[in-house]
């Protein structure tokens, strides 16, 4: 799923606004895009969790989770 334009960079950097991905832009078309399954976004997340790990190997883990999966809202 493409977020428009917002899409990463094989760095997660936002293809167009150069923000860390998924920027804001991209997180509403997340959230729109996924429209309320929350398990289908958290996994295709996952998925680019897997890649940005190998792709930013000096980069500390903690922060690219939380770049990547924390600001997906919490379950009520």
């Amino acid at each position: 799923m493409a977020a428009g334009q917002h899409v990463p960079t094989d760095t997660y950097a936002c293809r167009e606004c150069e923000h860390d991905w998924p920027c804001q832009d991209a997180r509403l078309a997340l959230l729109t895009g996924f429209h309320g399954d929350r398990v289908g976004l958290m996994m295709y997340l996952a998925a680019h969790l897997a890649r940005a790990l190998e792709a930013l190997p000096d980069r500390h883990p903690a922060l690219i989770v939380g770049q990547i999966i924390y600001w997906v809202p919490r379950r009520r």
